[in-house]
């Protein structure tokens, strides 16, 4: 998954397993997984807000304009 539709995707489903699942599995903890996915999907939009940040910064064209008095 990448982007933001993919990283709110991530928070979603942990949400969903940390605080609306009462499933119990013995060898793997749903609330551990949850909050795991949250984080994940937290630091992607961070990493991919900065990287759109940048990219938006680039993009932009350079005006240098000078001007003269007449």
């Amino acid at each position: 998954m990448g982007g933001i539709g993919g990283c709110i995707a991530l928070i979603v489903i942990g949400a969903i397993f940390t605080f609306a699942s009462d499933w119990e599995m013995e060898s793997v903890n749903l609330d551990m997984v949850g909050l795991i996915m949250m984080a994940a999907g937290a630091i992607g939009l961070a990493v991919y807000a900065s990287v759109f940040k940048r990219r938006r910064a680039a993009a932009l064209p350079v005006v240098n304009e000078t001007r003269r008095e007449l």
